[in-house]
């Protein structure tokens, strides 16, 4: 069943997404060779607590930290680490969760380290602007399966692979709710949206293979290819005529 929020929900929840914003705002002056994953992950960690929130992913499921870190082959639940340090022409891509006064915010960005290859910058591209491609078919009376084909279509016209193991979710009380949003479909299927559905789409676009696996700590999923991978996710509001962005500032 896909909640629909009230008002005052929406109100907490976009507070939420301001914190997760302010996280992404402060990474794109942090992220630079030299500087380790689980530095980025701290100072996260630090301004969602500054900020009266707490990190929705910490212990979610027994992951470990409170941000994401997924690193060129990795596509997603890349785990923060001391070890690891970026480099130049590495994509990283931070996804972030913050759960203010019970409702949660969640949005991942990918950021280039220093100078990346124009392959590269495709990639983070048009990873990009398949998000928005999904959220301008976004308002109330549409399918979800619009949203998914748009971005599905717009991706694989690169021949870049669209990840389907993972899909973006409902928010709210919930870090995870229903629908699950594919990042693939076919128009004019799926549920209908309607104004009050909170949703986190999440395009996962690989610059080769779109078939990924699992390393052995049960969270790092790699693309089979070992081919670079980039992650874009925003938290919206369907409203009559579009969309409201949550996770922004």
């Amino acid at each position: 069943m896909i909640e629909i929020k009230s008002e005052r929900e929406i109100a907490l929840l976009k507070e939420a997404g301001r914190i997760v914003a302010l996280c992404h705002e402060e990474m794109t002056k942090q992220v630079r060779p030299g500087v380790s994953t689980q530095e980025l992950n701290d100072i996260c960690e630090k301004i969602i607590l500054e900020h009266n929130a707490t990190p929705s992913f910490k212990g979610y499921g027994g992951f470990p930290s409170a941000v994401c870190a997924s690193v060129n082959e990795v596509v997603v639940h890349g785990i923060p680490s001391k070890k690891q340090i970026l480099k130049e022409g590495d994509i990283v891509a931070l996804d972030i969760g913050a759960c203010y006064k019970g409702y949660h915010g969640d949005s991942a960005w990918s950021y280039a380290v220093g100078n990346i290859s124009p392959k590269d910058k495709l990639l983070m591209q048009v990873t990009h602007d398949s998000l928005f491609k999904g959220l301008e078919q976004v308002r109330e009376g549409a399918h979800l399966g619009d949203v998914s084909a748009a971005i599905g279509n717009y991706a694989t016209s690169y021949g870049f692979g669209v990840v389907e193991e993972f899909t973006g979710h409902g928010v709210g009380r919930n870090l995870h709710e229903d629908p699950a949003i594919f990042n693939f479909g076919e128009p004019g299927t799926g549920p209908i949206l309607k104004e009050g559905m909170v949703l986190a789409i999440e395009p996962m676009i690989n610059a080769g293979t779109k078939k990924v696996r699992i390393l052995s700590d049960g969270w790092t999923t790699i693309t089979k290819d070992k081919s670079k991978s980039a992650h874009f996710e925003h938290t919206i509001v369907v409203r009559k005529n579009g969309y409201e962005i949550l996770t922004t500032l």
